[in-house]
């Protein structure tokens, strides 16, 4: 799979190191190399113009190993911009006791290695610095798709329940299970299923977008994000079908395996690979989940083909896997309690005031339908902002993206 003849422009500053431009023929691609020149004058680091490329000779009053200066044991007095104990830790210094100036924040997080609390913040930053299309936009994809899945439950459930009767008939021929009732409601959602994901997985790849310029204190219409990253949210759609569509062979797989043995008087056997290989498809599935996490960052932010995007993200997350997943586990946790306090009085106002437990009639499916709109669009912005903060957060641990991201918000603010 090959990205789109119109590649899509990338925001100053997101493209990744293979893919910055050279400046000057024969200049090298890749991350940027400091010279004495970026050096500010003013500094006790500074150098004068014509230095020559090197190491940067070390400041007045530091002394490496071996070489005790005043201040120090051994000595008698304190020297010049000496921190004492206690001190080399406080905000504004550096380890070793110097004075270390904040970070750049042109936007809703610090331009430099972010926090847990820093990247839970900046999403709820991310949500206030542009509503317009991180809530307004999500919230017209999933009434949409709510919408359908709604009516297709109410229609289908209707249609197929004489049909339902009739098979659960020989099952339980009373109806004191009340099968018929408690299959017919889950139809609908099953059939729609497929477009909910998509919907979701659109919107991950625009909310994308939109975090990344708040970022860099920008904001973004609904139309430019649209109109510029429409392809690559067709590149994000195609990735998370194909890691759908893998999932899905690998557990029928297992599955097929499990009956196969069971139906050949080997149930012990059966029962003993099903354990086994469902812990080992459980470990295999959260290993590639967080592997794949930045891909979607990748394909929307750096411009690059699919298999190039893939490649890219599963270098990024290289040597970050516990940090990936301890944050993506905890933003879980925290969609999943939201979407349970939005989702679970609607069902009990279902029970008690429609006297509908099974949510069949069509009140309940109109009160349900609104309360899962608002809980998807709050925890689908939510996830989709944590993961594009991570996505920076890794590469400025990584390869200094927030020297790059300065400069684009100062040059875009110049």
């Amino acid at each position: 799979m090959t990205s789109p003849n119109h590649e899509t422009p990338t925001t100053p500053g997101w493209a990744s190191p293979a893919r910055q431009p050279a400046e000057g023929p024969g200049a090298q691609q890749g991350p940027p190399q400091w010279t004495p020149q970026d050096i500010p004058q003013d500094s006790p680091q500074g150098a004068p113009q014509d230095a020559p490329r090197g190491p940067t000779p070390p400041p007045p009053g530091y002394y490496g190993p071996g070489q005790p200066g005043p201040g120090y044991a051994g000595a008698s007095q304190p020297g010049p911009g000496y921190v004492g104990p206690g001190y080399a830790n406080a905000p504004g210094y550096g380890p070793a006791g110097g004075y270390r100036p904040p970070a750049a924040q042109p936007g809703i997080v610090p331009l430099r290695p972010l926090g847990l609390g820093e990247i839970l913040d900046g999403a709820f930053r991310a949500i206030r610095a542009n509503p317009r299309v991180m809530f307004g936009l999500t919230a017209l994809v999933v009434t949409i798709t709510v919408a359908l899945q709604t009516v297709v439950q109410w229609y289908v459930g209707g249609l197929l329940s004489g049909s339902l009767a009739d098979a659960t008939s020989t099952i339980d021929p009373t109806g004191e299970l009340a099968l018929t009732e408690s299959i017919a409601p889950t139809i609908g959602p099953i059939l729609t299923l497929p477009a909910l994901a998509l919907a979701t997985t659109v919107l991950t790849g625009l909310l994308i977008v939109s975090v990344s310029r708040s970022v860099l204190g920008q904001k973004v219409t609904i139309g430019e994000v649209w109109r510029e990253y429409k392809g690559r949210v067709g590149l994000v759609v195609v990735f998370t079908i194909l890691l759908s569509v893998a999932t899905v062979v690998v557990v029928a797989i297992l599955v097929g395996i499990v009956v196969l043995l069971a139906t050949n008087q080997h149930e012990i056997l059966g029962v003993t690979v099903g354990l086994i290989g469902g812990a080992t498809f459980f470990v295999a599935y959260v290993w590639v989940l967080v592997r794949t996490l930045l891909v979607p960052p990748a394909i929307m932010l750096e411009g690059a083909g699919l298999w190039s995007a893939v490649r890219r993200g599963w270098t990024l997350s290289r040597g970050s896997f516990w940090r990936l997943l301890g944050i993506y586990l905890l933003t879980s946790i925290i969609v999943s309690i939201v979407q349970g306090l939005i989702t679970a009085p609607a069902t009990i106002i279902s029970t008690f005031v429609f006297q509908d437990p099974l949510s069949t009639s069509f009140g309940s499916l109109v009160l349900l339908g609104v309360a899962n709109i608002v809980a998807l669009t709050l925890t689908t912005v939510f996830t989709a902002a944590v993961v594009a903060l991570l996505y920076v957060d890794v590469r400025m641990r990584r390869e200094g993206l927030d020297v790059e991201l300065a400069r684009a918000a100062g040059a875009t603010t110049a």
